[in-house]
Protein backbone atom coordinates (compact mmCIF):
# COMPACT_ATOMS: atom_id res chain seq x y z
CA UNK A 1 0.00 0.00 0.00
CA UNK A 2 1.97 3.39 -0.79
CA UNK A 3 1.11 6.31 1.17
CA UNK A 4 1.05 9.98 0.94
CA UNK A 5 0.96 12.64 2.94
CA UNK A 6 -2.08 14.07 1.12
CA UNK A 7 -4.58 12.53 -0.88
CA UNK A 8 -6.49 15.03 -2.95
CA UNK A 9 -9.50 13.06 -5.10
CA UNK A 10 -10.39 15.16 -7.78
CA UNK A 11 -8.34 17.25 -10.13
CA UNK A 12 -10.19 20.50 -10.83
CA UNK A 13 -10.38 23.33 -10.04
CA UNK A 14 -10.54 22.70 -6.01
CA UNK A 15 -8.05 20.00 -5.99
CA UNK A 16 -5.61 21.33 -7.91
CA UNK A 17 -5.52 24.32 -6.29
CA UNK A 18 -5.33 22.71 -2.92
CA UNK A 19 -2.83 19.83 -4.38
CA UNK A 20 -0.34 23.26 -5.04
CA UNK A 21 -0.88 24.70 -1.58
CA UNK A 22 -0.06 21.52 0.22
CA UNK A 23 3.05 20.66 -2.09
CA UNK A 24 4.47 24.28 -1.31
CA UNK A 25 4.45 23.63 2.15
CA UNK A 26 6.45 20.61 1.86
CA UNK A 27 3.91 17.76 1.66
CA UNK A 28 4.08 14.75 -0.41
CA UNK A 29 0.98 15.21 -2.55
CA UNK A 30 -1.21 12.85 -4.75
CA UNK A 31 -4.01 13.93 -7.17
CA UNK A 32 -6.52 11.13 -8.43
CA UNK A 33 -9.00 11.74 -11.02
CA UNK A 34 -11.29 9.57 -13.26
CA UNK A 35 -11.11 11.60 -16.41
CA UNK A 36 -8.30 11.16 -19.13
CA UNK A 37 -7.21 15.17 -19.22
CA UNK A 38 -6.86 16.90 -15.66
CA UNK A 39 -8.64 20.34 -14.83
CA UNK A 40 -12.09 19.23 -14.56
CA UNK A 41 -14.48 21.86 -15.59
CA UNK A 42 -12.14 24.53 -16.27
CA UNK A 43 -11.07 23.05 -19.84
CA UNK A 44 -14.42 23.56 -21.11
CA UNK A 45 -15.17 26.79 -20.35
CA UNK A 46 -14.01 29.46 -22.84
CA UNK A 47 -15.58 32.32 -21.41
CA UNK A 48 -14.00 35.42 -19.36
CA UNK A 49 -14.30 35.05 -15.79
CA UNK A 50 -15.85 37.43 -13.48
CA UNK A 51 -14.28 39.08 -9.96
CA UNK A 52 -11.33 41.04 -9.53
CA UNK A 53 -7.40 40.25 -10.31
CA UNK A 54 -7.44 38.09 -7.19
CA UNK A 55 -9.86 36.16 -8.80
CA UNK A 56 -8.44 35.73 -12.17
CA UNK A 57 -11.08 37.69 -13.57
CA UNK A 58 -11.04 38.22 -17.64
CA UNK A 59 -9.08 35.34 -17.98
CA UNK A 60 -10.95 32.64 -19.38
CA UNK A 61 -10.98 29.35 -17.72
CA UNK A 62 -9.15 27.11 -19.85
CA UNK A 63 -6.38 28.92 -19.37
CA UNK A 64 -6.97 29.30 -15.94
CA UNK A 65 -6.37 25.65 -15.77
CA UNK A 66 -3.57 25.80 -17.79
CA UNK A 67 -2.11 27.97 -15.23
CA UNK A 68 -2.94 25.80 -12.49
CA UNK A 69 -1.64 22.56 -14.36
CA UNK A 70 1.91 24.34 -14.46
CA UNK A 71 2.15 25.44 -11.02
CA UNK A 72 1.16 22.00 -9.75
CA UNK A 73 3.58 20.51 -11.97
CA UNK A 74 6.43 22.86 -10.82
CA UNK A 75 5.53 22.21 -6.81
CA UNK A 76 5.78 18.74 -7.23
CA UNK A 77 2.05 17.11 -7.39
CA UNK A 78 1.60 13.85 -8.33
CA UNK A 79 -1.56 13.48 -10.76
CA UNK A 80 -2.81 10.45 -11.63
CA UNK A 81 -5.52 10.43 -14.44
CA UNK A 82 -7.85 7.48 -15.37
CA UNK A 83 -8.37 7.06 -12.04
CA UNK A 84 -11.65 6.44 -10.17
CA UNK A 85 -11.84 6.65 -6.61
CA UNK A 86 -14.06 3.92 -5.73
CA UNK A 87 -14.15 3.75 -1.81
CA UNK A 88 -12.63 5.88 1.23
CA UNK A 89 -12.83 4.54 4.85
CA UNK A 90 -12.30 6.36 7.86
CA UNK A 91 -8.32 5.72 8.54
CA UNK A 92 -8.16 7.56 5.54
CA UNK A 93 -7.31 4.72 2.87
CA UNK A 94 -8.85 4.49 -0.79
CA UNK A 95 -9.58 2.12 -2.83
CA UNK A 96 -8.82 2.99 -6.73
CA UNK A 97 -9.51 1.37 -10.07
CA UNK A 98 -7.47 1.74 -12.78
CA UNK A 99 -8.23 -0.07 -16.33
CA UNK A 100 -8.80 -3.39 -14.67
CA UNK A 101 -6.63 -3.44 -11.67
CA UNK A 102 -7.93 -2.09 -8.05
CA UNK A 103 -4.70 -0.57 -5.79
CA UNK A 104 -4.82 0.81 -2.09
CA UNK A 105 -3.78 3.97 -1.00
CA UNK A 106 -3.03 5.26 2.72
CA UNK A 107 -3.19 9.11 2.96
CA UNK A 108 -2.44 11.28 6.27
CA UNK A 109 -4.63 13.46 5.06
CA UNK A 110 -7.59 13.63 2.46
CA UNK A 111 -9.25 16.27 0.68
CA UNK A 112 -12.31 15.61 -1.27
CA UNK A 113 -13.01 17.81 -4.18
CA UNK A 114 -14.99 15.79 -6.53
CA UNK A 115 -17.29 18.44 -7.43
CA UNK A 116 -21.00 18.33 -8.52
CA UNK A 117 -23.30 16.16 -11.06
CA UNK A 118 -25.77 17.21 -13.58
CA UNK A 119 -28.90 17.13 -12.69
CA UNK A 120 -31.89 16.08 -15.10
CA UNK A 121 -35.60 16.84 -15.19
CA UNK A 122 -38.25 13.91 -16.23
CA UNK A 123 -41.10 14.56 -19.43
CA UNK A 124 -42.28 12.58 -22.33
CA UNK A 125 -39.50 11.38 -24.55
CA UNK A 126 -36.89 12.55 -22.05
CA UNK A 127 -34.56 9.36 -22.74
CA UNK A 128 -34.67 10.29 -26.30
CA UNK A 129 -31.32 10.47 -28.26
CA UNK A 130 -30.94 14.20 -28.46
CA UNK A 131 -31.69 15.02 -24.85
CA UNK A 132 -28.71 16.08 -23.09
CA UNK A 133 -27.20 17.99 -20.32
CA UNK A 134 -25.71 21.46 -21.11
CA UNK A 135 -22.61 20.41 -19.59
CA UNK A 136 -22.22 17.51 -22.22
CA UNK A 137 -23.23 19.65 -24.90
CA UNK A 138 -19.88 22.10 -23.87
CA UNK A 139 -17.59 19.19 -23.33
CA UNK A 140 -18.84 17.94 -27.06
CA UNK A 141 -17.94 21.70 -27.96
CA UNK A 142 -15.35 23.12 -26.50
CA UNK A 143 -13.11 20.02 -25.76
CA UNK A 144 -13.78 17.54 -28.75
CA UNK A 145 -14.73 20.03 -31.74
CA UNK A 146 -17.73 18.38 -31.66
CA UNK A 147 -21.43 20.38 -32.83
CA UNK A 148 -24.03 18.96 -30.42
CA UNK A 149 -27.10 19.55 -32.48
CA UNK A 150 -28.39 22.01 -35.16
CA UNK A 151 -31.60 23.45 -33.55
CA UNK A 152 -31.49 23.17 -29.92
CA UNK A 153 -34.09 24.75 -27.20
CA UNK A 154 -32.25 24.83 -23.97
CA UNK A 155 -34.12 24.13 -20.64
CA UNK A 156 -32.62 26.07 -17.76
CA UNK A 157 -31.82 30.18 -17.20
CA UNK A 158 -29.22 29.95 -14.34
CA UNK A 159 -25.53 30.58 -15.55
CA UNK A 160 -24.67 27.86 -17.20
CA UNK A 161 -28.07 27.40 -19.31
CA UNK A 162 -26.82 31.29 -20.36
CA UNK A 163 -23.52 31.08 -21.11
CA UNK A 164 -23.75 27.65 -22.97
CA UNK A 165 -26.71 29.08 -24.86
CA UNK A 166 -23.97 31.95 -26.10
CA UNK A 167 -21.45 28.86 -26.67
CA UNK A 168 -24.30 27.16 -28.86
CA UNK A 169 -24.37 30.43 -30.77
CA UNK A 170 -20.43 30.65 -31.53
CA UNK A 171 -20.85 27.11 -32.42
CA UNK A 172 -22.77 27.49 -35.34
CA UNK A 173 -25.98 25.68 -33.61
CA UNK A 174 -29.25 27.96 -33.71
CA UNK A 175 -30.61 27.94 -30.34
CA UNK A 176 -34.57 28.59 -30.85
CA UNK A 177 -35.72 29.77 -27.12
CA UNK A 178 -34.26 29.31 -24.11
CA UNK A 179 -36.80 27.98 -21.49
CA UNK A 180 -37.44 28.14 -17.62
CA UNK A 181 -40.33 27.39 -15.57
CA UNK A 182 -39.15 30.05 -13.14
CA UNK A 183 -40.74 33.09 -13.95
CA UNK A 184 -37.49 35.05 -13.40
CA UNK A 185 -33.69 34.76 -15.10
CA UNK A 186 -32.05 32.79 -12.95
CA UNK A 187 -28.35 33.64 -14.24
CA UNK A 188 -26.33 37.16 -14.23
CA UNK A 189 -28.22 39.53 -16.08
CA UNK A 190 -25.47 40.46 -18.61
CA UNK A 191 -25.37 36.77 -19.60
CA UNK A 192 -28.82 36.94 -20.39
CA UNK A 193 -28.35 40.19 -22.36
CA UNK A 194 -25.64 38.86 -24.61
CA UNK A 195 -27.85 35.71 -25.65
CA UNK A 196 -30.66 38.24 -25.86
CA UNK A 197 -29.17 40.50 -28.53
CA UNK A 198 -28.39 37.58 -30.77
CA UNK A 199 -32.03 36.84 -31.04
CA UNK A 200 -32.51 33.68 -28.88
CA UNK A 201 -35.95 34.24 -27.29
CA UNK A 202 -36.49 33.94 -23.99
CA UNK A 203 -39.79 31.95 -22.33
CA UNK A 204 -39.93 32.15 -18.75
CA UNK A 205 -42.65 30.48 -16.40
CA UNK A 206 -42.64 27.95 -19.30
CA UNK A 207 -41.12 24.23 -19.29
CA UNK A 208 -41.10 21.32 -21.54
CA UNK A 209 -44.54 19.04 -21.85
CA UNK A 210 -42.53 16.56 -24.01
CA UNK A 211 -39.94 15.40 -26.90
CA UNK A 212 -41.12 14.41 -30.09
CA UNK A 213 -39.44 11.59 -31.90
CA UNK A 214 -39.03 7.77 -32.21
CA UNK A 215 -35.59 7.26 -32.84
CA UNK A 216 -34.26 10.38 -31.89
CA UNK A 217 -35.32 14.10 -31.14
CA UNK A 218 -37.41 15.84 -34.11
CA UNK A 219 -39.59 18.50 -31.98
CA UNK A 220 -39.73 19.69 -28.42
CA UNK A 221 -43.41 21.07 -27.34
CA UNK A 222 -43.46 23.65 -24.05
CA UNK A 223 -46.43 25.43 -22.04
CA UNK A 224 -46.83 27.83 -19.67
CA UNK A 225 -46.95 27.03 -16.08
CA UNK A 226 -48.86 28.38 -13.08
CA UNK A 227 -47.78 29.66 -9.62
CA UNK A 228 -47.69 25.79 -8.89
CA UNK A 229 -45.77 24.68 -11.81
CA UNK A 230 -49.03 22.92 -13.34
CA UNK A 231 -49.61 23.42 -17.52
CA UNK A 232 -51.93 26.17 -18.23
CA UNK A 233 -54.05 24.59 -21.09
CA UNK A 234 -54.27 26.09 -24.66
CA UNK A 235 -50.48 27.99 -24.08
CA UNK A 236 -48.62 25.06 -25.57
CA UNK A 237 -45.58 26.12 -28.44
CA UNK A 238 -43.85 23.49 -31.03
CA UNK A 239 -40.52 23.77 -32.05
CA UNK A 240 -38.69 21.52 -34.65
CA UNK A 241 -35.22 20.46 -32.95
CA UNK A 242 -33.13 17.83 -32.91
CA UNK A 243 -31.37 18.73 -29.50
CA UNK A 244 -32.74 19.65 -26.32
CA UNK A 245 -30.19 20.65 -23.43
CA UNK A 246 -31.04 20.81 -19.78
CA UNK A 247 -29.20 23.37 -17.69
CA UNK A 248 -31.41 22.44 -14.64
CA UNK A 249 -28.94 22.67 -11.94
CA UNK A 250 -26.34 20.68 -10.31
CA UNK A 251 -25.87 17.86 -7.23
CA UNK A 252 -23.08 17.94 -4.97
CA UNK A 253 -20.73 14.28 -5.37
CA UNK A 254 -20.53 13.60 -2.31
CA UNK A 255 -20.87 9.77 -2.15
CA UNK A 256 -17.07 9.28 -1.00
CA UNK A 257 -17.98 11.31 1.95
CA UNK A 258 -21.27 9.41 3.28
CA UNK A 259 -18.83 6.59 2.55
CA UNK A 260 -16.27 7.35 4.90
CA UNK A 261 -19.14 7.91 7.75
CA UNK A 262 -18.50 11.82 7.76
CA UNK A 263 -21.49 13.63 9.35
CA UNK A 264 -24.15 15.06 6.60
CA UNK A 265 -26.39 17.15 5.92
CA UNK A 266 -29.73 17.77 3.50
CA UNK A 267 -29.14 21.13 2.20
CA UNK A 268 -31.41 22.79 -0.56
CA UNK A 269 -29.21 26.10 -0.50
CA UNK A 270 -25.88 24.19 -0.99
CA UNK A 271 -26.96 21.94 -3.52
CA UNK A 272 -28.11 18.56 -1.48
CA UNK A 273 -26.54 16.10 0.65
CA UNK A 274 -23.11 18.06 1.83
CA UNK A 275 -20.46 17.59 4.17
CA UNK A 276 -20.93 19.34 7.41
CA UNK A 277 -17.50 21.46 7.80
CA UNK A 278 -15.74 24.01 9.54
CA UNK A 279 -14.53 27.43 8.39
CA UNK A 280 -11.60 25.45 6.97
CA UNK A 281 -13.35 22.85 5.44
CA UNK A 282 -12.70 20.00 7.82
CA UNK A 283 -15.58 17.53 8.36
CA UNK A 284 -16.57 15.90 11.17
CA UNK A 285 -13.55 13.37 11.03
CA UNK A 286 -10.17 15.08 11.76
CA UNK A 287 -7.85 14.98 8.12
CA UNK A 288 -10.88 14.57 6.05
CA UNK A 289 -11.23 17.90 4.03
CA UNK A 290 -13.55 19.02 1.01
CA UNK A 291 -13.63 21.83 -1.24
CA UNK A 292 -15.28 22.92 -4.19
CA UNK A 293 -19.05 21.87 -5.39
CA UNK A 294 -18.93 18.91 -3.55
CA UNK A 295 -19.87 20.94 -0.30
CA UNK A 296 -22.57 23.85 -2.21
CA UNK A 297 -22.79 24.65 -5.37
CA UNK A 298 -21.06 27.85 -6.70
CA UNK A 299 -17.99 29.12 -9.49
CA UNK A 300 -15.24 27.74 -10.37
CA UNK A 301 -13.69 31.15 -8.63
CA UNK A 302 -14.95 30.06 -5.31
CA UNK A 303 -14.13 26.60 -5.71
CA UNK A 304 -10.05 27.45 -6.46
CA UNK A 305 -10.15 29.56 -3.06
CA UNK A 306 -11.58 27.05 -1.25
CA UNK A 307 -9.04 24.59 -2.61
CA UNK A 308 -6.39 26.85 -1.06
CA UNK A 309 -7.97 27.18 2.21
CA UNK A 310 -8.21 23.07 2.40
CA UNK A 311 -4.45 22.54 1.58
CA UNK A 312 -3.61 25.41 3.83
CA UNK A 313 -5.56 23.78 6.48
CA UNK A 314 -4.31 19.99 5.51
CA UNK A 315 -0.58 21.55 5.85
CA UNK A 316 -1.80 22.68 9.49
CA UNK A 317 -3.22 19.12 10.29
CA UNK A 318 0.18 17.29 9.46
CA UNK A 319 2.05 19.81 11.33
CA UNK A 320 4.09 21.64 8.18
CA UNK A 321 2.99 24.78 9.00
CA UNK A 322 2.31 26.81 12.37
CA UNK A 323 -1.10 27.61 13.52
CA UNK A 324 -0.29 31.40 12.32
CA UNK A 325 0.40 30.85 8.99
CA UNK A 326 -2.91 28.92 8.34
CA UNK A 327 -5.03 31.59 10.23
CA UNK A 328 -2.96 34.15 7.96
CA UNK A 329 -3.32 32.40 5.02
CA UNK A 330 -7.42 31.63 5.82
CA UNK A 331 -7.74 35.36 6.64
CA UNK A 332 -6.74 36.46 2.96
CA UNK A 333 -8.69 33.79 0.86
CA UNK A 334 -11.48 34.43 2.90
CA UNK A 335 -11.48 38.06 2.26
CA UNK A 336 -11.50 37.21 -1.27
CA UNK A 337 -14.25 34.87 -0.86
CA UNK A 338 -16.11 37.10 0.50
CA UNK A 339 -15.74 39.68 -2.38
CA UNK A 340 -17.52 36.80 -4.20
CA UNK A 341 -20.06 36.12 -2.11
CA UNK A 342 -21.37 39.63 -2.35
CA UNK A 343 -24.38 41.40 -3.96
CA UNK A 344 -27.57 40.14 -5.74
CA UNK A 345 -26.50 36.81 -6.50
CA UNK A 346 -24.58 36.25 -2.93
CA UNK A 347 -26.10 32.81 -1.00
CA UNK A 348 -28.07 34.55 1.04
CA UNK A 349 -29.88 36.02 -1.77
CA UNK A 350 -30.28 32.86 -3.41
CA UNK A 351 -34.24 32.28 -4.34
CA UNK A 352 -35.24 35.86 -3.26
CA UNK A 353 -36.35 39.08 -5.75
CA UNK A 354 -34.24 42.06 -5.36
CA UNK A 355 -36.02 44.91 -6.67
CA UNK A 356 -33.29 47.48 -6.07
CA UNK A 357 -29.42 47.81 -6.57
CA UNK A 358 -27.29 48.55 -4.19
CA UNK A 359 -27.73 52.13 -5.42
CA UNK A 360 -31.18 52.22 -4.87
CA UNK A 361 -31.77 52.31 -8.74
CA UNK A 362 -34.72 49.91 -9.56
CA UNK A 363 -34.14 46.52 -10.93
CA UNK A 364 -34.98 46.24 -15.03
CA UNK A 365 -37.59 43.89 -14.42
CA UNK A 366 -38.20 43.18 -18.53
CA UNK A 367 -34.33 41.86 -17.76
CA UNK A 368 -35.67 39.45 -15.27
CA UNK A 369 -38.42 38.23 -17.20
CA UNK A 370 -37.00 38.86 -20.82
CA UNK A 371 -33.64 38.36 -20.65
CA UNK A 372 -32.80 42.01 -21.65
CA UNK A 373 -33.26 45.94 -20.48
CA UNK A 374 -35.81 47.95 -22.25
CA UNK A 375 -34.64 50.79 -23.89
CA UNK A 376 -36.95 53.13 -22.30
CA UNK A 377 -35.15 51.52 -18.42
CA UNK A 378 -31.14 51.61 -19.36
CA UNK A 379 -30.62 54.93 -19.49
CA UNK A 380 -31.32 55.10 -15.26
CA UNK A 381 -28.19 53.13 -14.68
CA UNK A 382 -25.17 55.33 -14.00
CA UNK A 383 -22.95 53.54 -16.69
CA UNK A 384 -24.88 54.52 -19.59
CA UNK A 385 -24.02 58.51 -20.37
CA UNK A 386 -24.15 60.56 -22.95
CA UNK A 387 -21.23 62.90 -24.11
CA UNK A 388 -19.76 64.41 -27.85
CA UNK A 389 -16.80 61.86 -29.03
CA UNK A 390 -16.20 58.15 -28.21
CA UNK A 391 -17.00 57.24 -24.73
CA UNK A 392 -17.76 53.98 -22.70
CA UNK A 393 -21.50 52.82 -22.37
CA UNK A 394 -21.86 50.16 -18.94
CA UNK A 395 -24.79 48.26 -19.26
CA UNK A 396 -23.97 46.62 -16.15
CA UNK A 397 -27.44 46.88 -14.29
CA UNK A 398 -26.93 44.14 -11.50
CA UNK A 399 -24.76 44.06 -8.61
CA UNK A 400 -22.27 41.30 -9.67
CA UNK A 401 -18.45 40.98 -7.80
CA UNK A 402 -16.66 42.01 -10.64
CA UNK A 403 -14.12 45.09 -11.43
CA UNK A 404 -11.83 44.49 -14.62
CA UNK A 405 -12.84 47.37 -16.61
CA UNK A 406 -12.07 50.04 -13.90
CA UNK A 407 -8.22 48.57 -14.07
CA UNK A 408 -8.42 48.07 -18.05
CA UNK A 409 -8.96 51.55 -18.60
CA UNK A 410 -5.54 53.14 -19.32
CA UNK A 411 -6.98 56.92 -18.98
CA UNK A 412 -9.42 55.63 -15.70
CA UNK A 413 -12.19 56.81 -17.48
CA UNK A 414 -14.64 53.62 -15.72
CA UNK A 415 -14.85 53.86 -11.55
CA UNK A 416 -16.23 51.01 -9.45
CA UNK A 417 -15.15 51.86 -6.27
CA UNK A 418 -13.68 50.07 -3.06
CA UNK A 419 -17.01 47.76 -3.01
CA UNK A 420 -16.54 44.80 -5.84
CA UNK A 421 -20.49 44.09 -6.49
CA UNK A 422 -20.91 48.62 -7.12
CA UNK A 423 -22.40 49.15 -10.81
CA UNK A 424 -19.76 50.64 -12.93
CA UNK A 425 -19.81 54.53 -13.70
CA UNK A 426 -18.28 57.02 -16.35
CA UNK A 427 -15.70 59.52 -14.47
CA UNK A 428 -16.96 62.96 -15.45
CA UNK A 429 -13.68 64.27 -15.98
CA UNK A 430 -11.45 61.15 -17.92
CA UNK A 431 -10.99 61.43 -21.47
CA UNK A 432 -11.71 58.57 -23.56
CA UNK A 433 -9.21 57.58 -25.94
CA UNK A 434 -11.13 54.36 -27.63
CA UNK A 435 -8.58 52.06 -27.13
CA UNK A 436 -11.49 49.61 -26.45
CA UNK A 437 -9.73 47.85 -23.44
CA UNK A 438 -12.88 47.83 -21.68
CA UNK A 439 -14.76 45.91 -24.21
CA UNK A 440 -12.48 43.39 -24.24
CA UNK A 441 -12.03 42.89 -20.73
CA UNK A 442 -15.90 42.70 -19.45
CA UNK A 443 -16.25 39.02 -19.04
CA UNK A 444 -20.33 39.73 -19.51
CA UNK A 445 -19.67 41.56 -22.67
CA UNK A 446 -21.62 44.60 -21.31
CA UNK A 447 -19.58 47.67 -22.66
CA UNK A 448 -19.55 49.26 -25.73
CA UNK A 449 -17.83 52.49 -27.05
CA UNK A 450 -20.24 54.72 -29.09
CA UNK A 451 -19.59 58.00 -30.93
CA UNK A 452 -22.75 59.43 -30.75
CA UNK A 453 -21.07 62.55 -32.96
CA UNK A 454 -19.28 60.50 -35.36
CA UNK A 455 -20.89 62.32 -38.41
CA UNK A 456 -23.85 64.35 -39.48
CA UNK A 457 -26.83 61.85 -39.17
CA UNK A 458 -24.43 59.06 -37.91
CA UNK A 459 -23.25 57.43 -34.52
CA UNK A 460 -21.31 54.32 -34.58
CA UNK A 461 -20.80 51.51 -31.96
CA UNK A 462 -18.12 49.44 -31.03
CA UNK A 463 -19.63 46.00 -29.82
CA UNK A 464 -17.43 43.14 -28.35
CA UNK A 465 -17.43 40.35 -30.74
CA UNK A 466 -16.84 36.53 -30.42
CA UNK A 467 -18.02 34.96 -33.51
CA UNK A 468 -16.42 33.62 -36.86
CA UNK A 469 -16.21 34.49 -39.43
CA UNK A 470 -15.56 38.16 -38.60
CA UNK A 471 -17.47 40.86 -40.81
CA UNK A 472 -15.05 42.75 -42.95
CA UNK A 473 -15.08 46.13 -43.04
CA UNK A 474 -17.40 47.99 -45.47
CA UNK A 475 -19.72 45.26 -44.94
CA UNK A 476 -23.48 46.01 -44.79
CA UNK A 477 -25.97 43.94 -42.56
CA UNK A 478 -28.47 45.06 -39.82
CA UNK A 479 -28.10 46.29 -36.25
CA UNK A 480 -29.67 44.24 -33.76
CA UNK A 481 -31.18 45.56 -30.63
CA UNK A 482 -31.04 44.73 -27.28
CA UNK A 483 -33.68 41.94 -27.70
CA UNK A 484 -32.11 40.72 -30.89
CA UNK A 485 -34.79 42.42 -33.00
CA UNK A 486 -33.46 44.58 -36.07
CA UNK A 487 -33.44 48.19 -35.57
CA UNK A 488 -31.40 49.49 -38.34
CA UNK A 489 -29.11 48.98 -41.37
CA UNK A 490 -25.10 48.81 -40.17
CA UNK A 491 -21.84 49.61 -41.82
CA UNK A 492 -18.77 47.87 -41.03
CA UNK A 493 -16.34 50.54 -39.97
CA UNK A 494 -13.61 48.31 -38.50
CA UNK A 495 -12.68 45.04 -36.68
CA UNK A 496 -9.87 44.98 -34.31
CA UNK A 497 -8.34 42.11 -32.90
CA UNK A 498 -5.11 42.33 -30.35
CA UNK A 499 -3.36 39.64 -27.79
CA UNK A 500 -4.45 42.00 -25.12
CA UNK A 501 -8.10 42.11 -26.09
CA UNK A 502 -7.95 37.76 -25.97
CA UNK A 503 -9.91 36.70 -28.09
CA UNK A 504 -12.64 39.22 -27.81
CA UNK A 505 -13.15 41.09 -31.41
CA UNK A 506 -13.90 44.97 -31.25
CA UNK A 507 -16.52 45.58 -34.02
CA UNK A 508 -17.15 48.81 -34.79
CA UNK A 509 -20.39 49.95 -36.75
CA UNK A 510 -21.67 53.05 -37.87
CA UNK A 511 -25.82 53.19 -37.28
CA UNK A 512 -28.34 56.33 -37.61
CA UNK A 513 -27.39 58.52 -35.15
CA UNK A 514 -30.80 58.05 -32.85
CA UNK A 515 -30.17 54.43 -33.14
CA UNK A 516 -26.63 55.05 -30.87
CA UNK A 517 -28.12 53.61 -27.74
CA UNK A 518 -30.29 51.20 -29.32
CA UNK A 519 -28.10 49.44 -31.53
CA UNK A 520 -26.40 46.31 -29.74
CA UNK A 521 -25.51 43.31 -31.96
CA UNK A 522 -24.53 43.10 -35.87
CA UNK A 523 -26.00 40.22 -38.05
CA UNK A 524 -24.70 40.09 -41.88
CA UNK A 525 -27.85 40.61 -44.02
Amino acid sequence: MKRYDLIVVGAGPSGLSAAIEAAKRGLKVVVFDENEKPGGQLFKQIHKFFGSKEHKAKIRGFVIGEELLAEAAKAGVDVELNSTVIGMYQDKEIVVKKGEEIFHYKGDAIIIATGAAENMVTFEGWTLPGVIGAGAAQTMMNLHGVKPGNRILMLGSGNVGLVVSFQLKQCGCDVVALVDAAPRIGGYGVHAAKVARTGVPFYLSHTIVKAEGKDHVTGVTIAEVDNHFQFIPGTEKHFDVDTICLAVGLSPMSQLLKMAGCEMEDNPKRGGQVPIVDEYGETSIKGIFVAGDVSGIEEASSAMIEGRIAGIAASRYLGYIEEAELEEGAKVNEAALDGLRQGMFAPKNRGRLIEKTEEGIDVSMNLLTKGYVADEEIERFPGVTHRAGVHPVMECTQNIPCNPCQDACPKHCIKIGAHITSLPAVEENATCVGCGMCVASCSGQAIFLVDETFEPGFATVTIPYEFLPLPEKGEKGLGLGRNGQSVCEAEVISVKSAKAFDHTNLLTIKVPADMAMKARFYRAK
